[in-house]
């Protein structure tokens, strides 16, 4: 089994900030796979399916963005899992807008999710990184991280979600060049 973590923030008022895109990653490969029905657990919400012929747990974390390894941590030790059957999809300021970028390790970037998911476990997962842009100073970055998805980036937004979902079968493999190219080429034809 593997674990794959969508980070965002619980409730309504932060379901199309950029800091969530990982929830609408998690929420779209649920439905595009057809994911058993939503369990509360581990401080999160969980559904389990196949991609491929991978078994996946996917989590998305109820405990707000800062403490997301708690819940992390609690999946990973109920279910016996080791670092690197955990994949964590999360925004990404570093990167341009709707690029997708996978790495195995590395620093948090001060992202307070990979933040918490580290102090709890380690750096050594793997994060598949999408990419928000950055606001091009620091005074704006939260502001422009908990904004909301302008009306203008809803397509783009919607194209990015349907091709991390379609390809996601070779993350599960563990494909990652595969997986971003075959993103990318999606992403290049929409």
């Amino acid at each position: 089994m593997q674990l794959w973590v969508g980070l965002g923030n619980p409730g309504a008022h932060y379901a199309l900030n950029r800091h969530n895109v990982g929830f609408m990653v998690a929420d779209t490969i649920a439905d595009l796979y057809d994911f058993a029905p939503i369990k509360k657990q581990f401080q999160g919400w969980t559904q389990e399916g196949r991609v491929g012929a991978e078994k996946i747990l996917l989590l998305k974390p109820a405990t707000f963005m800062n403490e997301s390894g708690r819940s992390v941590g609690e999946a990973l030790r109920f279910y016996k899992l080791d670092m690197d059957a955990l994949t964590v999809f999360h925004d990404e300021l570093d990167l341009d807008p709707f690029r997708v970028k996978v790495k195995t390790g590395g620093g948090t970037a001060g992202h307070n999710g990979l933040k918490s998911i580290d102090q709890h476990l380690g750096p050594d997962f793997r994060r598949v990184r999408i990419g928000i842009g950055h606001p091009g100073h620091k005074d704006r970055v939260h502001g422009h991280v908990l904004g909301n998805y302008a009306k203008a980036e809803m397509d783009s937004l919607s194209d990015l979600l349907g091709a991390v979902s379609a390809e996601a079968p070779w993350l599960a493999k563990g494909d990652d060049a595969r997986f971003m190219s075959d993103v990318a080429l999606r992403l290049a034809d929409s």
